[in-house]
């Protein structure tokens, strides 16, 4: 305590067991890069060899070094300072420094090189230093590492045990091919070698070896979650890509530190969250998630927008283990997890709003009830209509993954008595009629026949019961024209029998027939539907769309806009035979009754002797149907 300042304390370097250099140097190969590195360290005694993590740059150095014949092999703890990097390579040995943090705080210049070249040259020595991709190396020379293909990986760990015979059928094994299609680290591949070895064994079935790759996952997101590395702001992103996958990377990368900042909260809260504005590497960060970019259309709501750089993982098992595994194994990022769910549901860009509802719905597979409780419920409570609208997207895409119970939610928020959940529920089962027509129509129909509320005389009220007519309409007129045959014939029978539902089939008819295009006819589909209706054997479906038409024309609210509907069709029809002929069935069908048979006379007149724009079709029809 009472001398002169202490020595600086010199880096220790430890020795490599010659027993893990051979066990690698049996199974390790070389590629492009390995020799550009190996060519430098020759001549100049030290490579800096660049490189992901996970990406093998640690064998690559070892076997760096056994390839100039070095026999003895040391690894060094990273200095503290990189001018005493010279004084630790002080004998005749192979170095290795795995790595050495360079950062623009921190840099390594060329001159600091120069000095342990020389020294390297005295001692006799080699060194290979191993950086992230992202370290700030300037002008000085460096290897960027790329591993050999998997494949080449695999069939050296492989053929070391079995010999290069039994290759040729391992390789073409099913569950190899898929595992050689997703992208893996070498260790991930080091132990499927010996999972594939074992299957040639006959140790396991090829079930069990094709179970490995979503084991490999799991482990990975694992991983990813729970080890120090990568950080919290690369954590963030990973979660962020598991709910934007193929979506533009700049969105994901973008919300991505939103995320990030409600986890530093939780984590830090005493202390702002760093972001380094232009410190990411988009290709780094790719690396990392084991995702692709590439570039593609993004379809918006002004159009197709060509060259956006999207991303996607390479496995599509990671995405919705990573979140399942964020929001079941790691309750403490649950709270800032789902505050930026809901903010993104807020985004005004259609497609995160989309991806904030996809994400609720995968998160309801694996939790429904906490789904509901911090999602779900409070998109449905609100009282922005666009948060109603995300709830019944959440609520569908959970339907379609078989979440068990949605259908019940549906169905008692269908028919309850808040006025929110209801909308979601209905607009819900408007988007999943084609799949669950049976089930969407029982609902929809219990939902007509909900008694009204006390307040019903008020005014608002009454327009909330107009708004939900309309939603009701909606929700049926997609029933209808998504399935047709089967719930037109039920929605005829509740049109003849039930007086409550008599007015929401009405206006879901009359929507349907507004339709002026189907997906498959330049006509409407509902005129395209009775000209096909009208040529089939059974005429069953025709019957009951001219008996919707009848109807139309019966009713006093309906009757102005179904003529309104029948003067576009004629008219319509002048540059289509084909919409002719159906009108001519329809219409003949129609004038069977006294009343219509004025009505449509009438309306065929008027569209003939119109000065603005007269009709040879409504004249053909006229004669056609005897009317003139």
């Amino acid at each position: 305590h009472l001398g002169g300042g202490a020595e600086t304390p010199r880096t220790l370097s430890g020795p490599i067991p010659q027993s893990e250099i051979d066990e690698l140097a049996d199974v390790f190969r070389g590629c492009d890069s390995f020799d550009e590195a190996l060519a430098r360290l020759r001549n100049d005694r030290l490579v800096i060899l660049s490189g992901g993590r996970e990406t093998g740059r640690r064998s690559a150095a070892l076997m760096l070094l056994r390839r100039l014949g070095v026999d003895r092999m040391r690894s060094l703890v990273p200095p503290a300072s990189l001018s005493a990097l010279p004084d630790q390579v002080d004998m005749s040995a192979g170095y290795i420094l795995y790595d050495l943090s360079v950062s623009r705080n921190r840099p390594l210049s060329e001159a600091q090189l120069l000095v342990l070249r020389e020294q390297l040259e005295r001692a006799r020595a080699h060194l290979v230093i191993t950086v992230e991709p992202s370290a700030a190396l300037g002008d000085v020379p460096s290897v960027r590492w790329e591993p050999p293909s998997a494949e080449a990986m695999l069939h050296a760990h492989v053929t070391h045990t079995t010999g290069e015979s039994a290759w040729p059928d391992l390789c073409g094994l099913a569950a190899v091919k898929e595992f050689l299609a997703r992208h893996h680290r070498p260790d991930e591949i080091r132990q499927f070698a010996s999972q594939l070895v074992a299957h040639h064994r006959g140790e396991i079935d090829e079930p069990k070896l094709a179970a490995f790759g979503e084991t490999t996952v799991a482990t990975r997101v694992s991983r990813w979650l729970t080890e120090e590395k990568p950080e919290l702001r690369d954590k963030a992103f990973l979660v962020s890509l598991a709910v934007f996958d193929k979506a533009p990377y700049a969105v994901t990368a973008e919300l991505a530190d939103g995320l990030f900042v409600r986890l530093h909260q939780i984590q830090d809260p005493g202390l702002p969250p760093p972001i380094p504005v232009f410190g990411s590497s988009r290709q780094e960060r790719l690396r990392l998630a084991h995702a692709d970019g590439y570039v593609t259309v993004e379809v918006t709501e002004w159009g197709p927008l060509e060259g956006k750089f999207c991303a996607r993982f390479r496995d599509e098992r990671t995405a919705p283990m990573l979140l399942e595994e964020v929001w079941n194994l790691h309750p403490s990022a649950r709270p800032a997890f789902a505050e930026w769910i809901r903010k993104l549901a807020d985004d005004r860009r259609p497609l995160v709003r989309t991806r904030a509802a996809s994400a609720a719905a995968l998160l309801a597979t694996a939790d429904l009830s906490s789904a509901m409780a911090h999602l779900i419920e409070p998109w449905a409570d609100g009282r922005k209509p666009h948060a109603w609208l995300t709830a019944a997207n959440a609520l569908t895409m959970a339907q379609l993954l078989k979440v068990p119970t949605v259908s019940r939610i549906l169905h008692d928020w269908c028919t309850g008595d808040v006025e929110s959940r209801r909308w979601t529920a209905i607009r819900a089962y408007g988007l999943l009629g084609p799949m669950h027509h049976k089930e969407t129509l029982t609902a929809l129909v219990d939902a007509m026949h909900r008694p009204p509320s006390a307040e019903a005389e008020s005014g608002r009220e009454n327009v909330e019961m107009a708004e939900e007519a309309r939603q009701l309409a909606d929700a049926l007129e997609l029933l209808l024209l998504a399935v047709r045959d089967p719930v037109l014939a039920s929605l005829t029978d509740l049109l003849r029998t039930d007086r409550a539902v008599r007015p929401h089939v009405l206006l879901a008819f009359l929507q349907a027939c507004k339709q002026t295009k189907d997906d498959e006819s330049d006509r409407p589909p509902v005129l395209d539907w009775y000209a096909r209706a009208a040529a089939a054997q059974d005429p069953t479906a025709a019957r009951h769309l001219a008996d919707f038409w009848d109807a139309l024309l019966a009713d006093r609210t309906h009757n102005p806009q179904a003529l309104g509907v029948l003067r576009g069709w004629v008219r319509g029809a002048d540059d289509d035979p084909e919409s002719e002929r159906a009108l001519e069935a329809l219409l003949g069908a129609l004038v069977a009754t006294p009343t219509n048979l004025q009505r449509i006379s009438h309306l065929l007149r008027a569209i003939r002797e119109s000065k603005t724009a007269s009709s040879p079709t409504a004249d053909r029809l006229l004669k056609h149907l005897a009317l003139d």
